[in-house]
């Protein structure tokens, strides 16, 4: 990991929205001056174009992973993963989305992208409140995690997170399971983002800036899927999901995790 990127107020259920390419491209919008802090990277990462434009730099392609995520502090975290993980040329590109509660990850699942998300900015956006989390790219929806508490399985709301961007060598894993390694002579690999929004709960002295009841103003705090978006994730995981744990009965022996056998319940009413 050569760079990390931190948003400093961007705490408790939000929704947000970026907008990435993973080439260097001029672009305009948004304040990185203002709402985000490098904190390392030996000055790879930057803020350029007056604050509109904030760039990660490492290796080209295979091996890299870009992330993008929510995390809370402490051992036992809450994280939302959204990651890019290097490819060869000529491969799909594959976008890689984690849940993890009280500090227990393990799932993954994995999409094809179906453009050249090196060609033009795209958007990504995450949508987290009390009844679940969504994954979108391009407004449309690739995955939904649920609040199934009722059913003893954990769910990231009690802890405030705060959003990070880093792009590092993970050639252990990211591309093609490790096989392929990262090609350090095609150096230097830079990710680009801008157009950043978000509309969230901050936390301030245990206090939350949201009521217990959405607004017009937090309307993504109730916000689901209608039936129109209901079939965009069905259509997108039906033709470009690659990898799904809650269909890998060989990495789960003893059985599969409680939330994939109760997905169709559902989640708990906000």
């Amino acid at each position: 990991m050569d760079t990390l990127s931190s948003l400093s107020n961007a705490q408790g259920m939000l929704l947000i929205t970026f907008l990435m390419v993973e080439t260097f491209m001029v672009a305009s919008a948004g304040n990185f001056n203002k709402d985000v802090d490098i904190t390392w990277g030996d000055s790879r990462g930057k803020i350029l174009n007056n604050g509109q434009l904030l760039t990660l730099s490492l290796d080209k392609a295979s091996g890299t992973v870009t992330a993008y995520y929510l995390k809370s502090q402490g051992s036992s975290w809450d994280e939302i993963d959204f990651e890019f993980l290097g490819n060869l040329s000529g491969d799909p590109y594959v976008v890689h989305t984690n849940v993890y509660t009280k500090g227990k990850g393990g799932r993954e699942q994995q999409f094809y992208l179906w453009f050249d998300p090196t060609a033009d900015f795209h958007t990504y956006s995450i949508l987290w409140n009390p009844g679940h989390v969504i994954f979108y790219v391009d407004d449309r929806p690739i995955r939904e995690f649920k609040n199934l508490e009722s059913v003893g399985i954990p769910y990231p709301k009690n802890q405030p997170m705060r959003m990070y961007c880093s792009l590092w060598n993970a050639d252990d894993w990211a591309t093609r399971g490790g096989l392929v390694k990262t090609d350090w002579s095609q150096a230097p690999f830079t990710a680009s983002f801008r157009n950043f929004t978000a509309n969230a709960c901050v936390l301030s002295n245990g206090v939350s800036s949201c009521s217990s009841n959405a607004s017009s103003n937090n309307a993504w705090f109730s916000q689901e899927l209608d039936s129109s978006s209901q079939k965009v994730l069905k259509w997108v995981q039906k033709n470009y999901m690659v990898y799904n744990y809650c269909k890998d009965a060989k990495r789960f022996p003893e059985g599969l995790p409680v939330e994939c056998t109760v997905r169709n319940r559902k989640q708990i009413k906000i």
